[in-house]
């Protein structure tokens, strides 16, 4: 791990610490989407910036040997509606009054 991802575990176990025996730490922004999750940061609350807004995840067992930007999606998922209704008018019928 370089400096970046080791500083960025540490500032995780101290919050970790400093929470309460049945509190959840405070969240810990970051931009690294790219570090793998090791087994140090569970129990850990994480804010992951997807390029607009810090999404917070809690950190699991299940969750490592994941990368942080897998749960801090970048893109809206497309929602298709019917057809017609956008710019394309062509895809539906409609009678002319």
């Amino acid at each position: 791990m370089g400096p970046k991802y080791r500083a960025y575990v540490n500032k995780l176990k101290k919050a970790k610490a400093a929470a309460g025996p049945l509190d959840r730490p405070e969240p810990i922004k970051t931009h690294l989407r790219n570090m793998v999750i090791v087994p140090e940061m569970i129990g850990a609350q994480v804010a992951v910036y997807n390029g607009k807004v810090f999404n917070i995840a809690m950190i699991t067992a299940d969750m490592v040997g994941m990368f942080l930007g897998e749960f801090s999606i970048t893109y809206r998922p497309v929602r298709h509606g019917r057809p017609g209704i956008g710019s394309n008018n062509a895809s539906r019928f409609i009678p002319l009054k």
